[in-house]
């Protein structure tokens, strides 16, 4: 993913719960409609960190 937190900015508008965010700029879980866990990788380096991924709680289990 080129950038993972505008990926993670779509999920979320299309309803998309983030169970885990991308605080550390690379690494997001989301589950599938039918429960299968998916890790999203920010592609080469990590990005800076940011808001409100930041200060984003976990949501559920990944």
């Amino acid at each position: 993913m080129d950038d993972i937190y505008a990926l993670c900015a779509s999920l979320q508008e299309k309803g998309v719960v983030i169970n885990r965010p991308p605080r550390d700029g690379r690494m997001a879980f989301v589950r599938s409609p039918d429960g299968i866990s998916i890790e999203i990788l920010q592609k080469g380096g990590a990005l800076a960190p940011a808001e409100p991924w930041l200060s984003m709680p976990n949501t559920g289990a990944w």
